[in-house]
């Protein structure tokens, strides 16, 4: 008997305050930085992202998401066995208590599960997952919680336009559960950690203290790795699946650049229209854009059980992988 993950439950949480680009290029100009909505728009597709409160951490978000994806799936939190958190602004400097145990705290979840982080940025949500689908082909776990939250807006220097513009805040996730149906068909996972200096927040553990770390990214490298790789990992996963380009129907990139996301579809040889889209209402949320792009397009009714969904990203580290599942 074959063992599947399957996707049985999604869900998403965006943090009430919403900037447009009018507004947030209002406050840069108040400091002297000029940037335009149609200078983003150009540049990224993004229209709006949505900030956190001061009191909201990644768990807060995390959990939100984790709610609805429970209440899709038909579970309560004590059926969860393990939560896997994908983040890069844990609550914690550090990162420890992890999030993941944060939000089993949270949720209220009493059964001794197991719960941890994983690390590696935009791409967190797919190793994420290829790692709950591990566990559950294993038979180590039978229902696993797998989250991507993020409160970029807490890492940002907004006296660089090239990136405080692109990021935002948000959570979604997913509830994975063992299943005699195909669910997960294939998963990639790979990294280079010769390009780390290209996407990375470049103070040390010894020499920074909380608050006062910056993201830094090189955008035409980035842009150009990106590129590369994208194409590379999503063949390579329908290869592993036996299956061709013209099955996905639907690709779910990282929701970092249209730019990036078109020219990956293109190369795919996909339609825009097959293509799920979301990085206009909430910009670059790091390990939580897919799964934010993924309940969107559930709770809409793009995407239908039965069909066969890519998702990949790419992050820093220089991270990136694939996912191809039948929902």
């Amino acid at each position: 008997m074959t063992l599947y993950s399957k996707i049985i439950g999604t869900g998403s949480y965006l943090p009430a305050r919403r900037v447009t680009n009018q507004e947030l290029a209002d406050q840069l100009a108040a400091k002297g930085i000029e940037t335009s909505d149609e200078w983003i728009v150009t540049r990224s597709g993004i229209a709006a992202r949505h900030f956190a409160a001061a009191d909201e951490k990644s768990s807060d978000l995390a959990v939100k998401a984790a709610h609805n994806a429970l209440d899709m799936a038909g579970l309560q939190p004590n059926d969860i066995d393990l939560i896997i958190v994908a983040s890069s602004t844990p609550d914690f400097f550090g990162s420890f208590p992890s999030t993941a145990c944060v939000v089993q705290q949270k949720l209220g979840i009493t059964n001794n599960g197991a719960a941890v982080d994983v690390q590696a940025v935009c791409s967190g949500f797919v190793y994420a997952l290829s790692t709950a689908d591990a566990f559950i082909r294993a038979g180590v776990h039978k229902n696993v919680l797998v989250i991507g939250a993020e409160v970029f807006s807490r890492i940002l220097d907004f006296s660089d336009r090239t990136t405080c513009v692109l990021f935002g805040d948000g959570a979604g996730a997913v509830v994975l559960t063992a299943s005699q149906e195909p669910g997960i068909l294939a998963t990639a996972l790979h990294a280079d950690g010769r390009h780390s200096d290209i996407l990375c927040m470049p103070s040390t553990f010894s020499s920074a203290t909380a608050g006062e770390a910056y993201l830094y990214m090189d955008g035409p490298a980035v842009f150009k790795m990106a590129v590369s790789v994208l194409e590379k990992v999503a063949n390579e996963t329908l290869e592993k699946a036996g299956m061709q380009q013209d099955q996905i129907d639907w690709l779910i990139p990282h929701q970092a650049n249209l730019r990036i996301m078109s020219g990956t579809a293109r190369k795919l040889g996909l339609p825009m229209e097959k293509m799920v889209v979301t990085v206009d209402q909430h910009g670059n949320t790091s390990a939580a854009s897919i799964p934010l792009a993924l309940d969107a397009a559930v709770r809409d009714g793009r995407v239908k059980p039965g069909q066969n969904i890519m998702m990949e990203g790419v992050g820093g580290g220089f991270t990136w992988g694939a996912v191809l599942a039948k929902f």
